[in-house]
């Protein structure tokens, strides 16, 4: 048990990991995780922009996969 986050927490930290590794072929899972775990439309959109300071315009392009996937589950 290294991680004490609870899920919600964990997969919205995760989508903000991956949107600033621009890694968005793991972010309609995590979207899905997130949003079974309780997370609003907001929280995603805000744990992908919590790294906007940091790693730049680059987090904006998960935007849109974050959306569709919140969006139509």
């Amino acid at each position: 048990a290294a991680n004490s986050l609870d899920s919600k927490t964990h997969n919205l930290a995760y989508l903000s990991v991956l949107s600033a590794l621009r890694r968005t072929n793991g972010i309609a899972y995590h979207v899905k995780l997130a949003k079974d775990a309780g997370a609003t439309r907001e929280e995603i959109i805000g744990a992908i922009f919590v790294g906007l300071p940091a790693a730049g315009h680059v987090v904006t392009e998960s935007l849109p996969i974050a959306l569709e996937t919140y969006d139509t589950i």
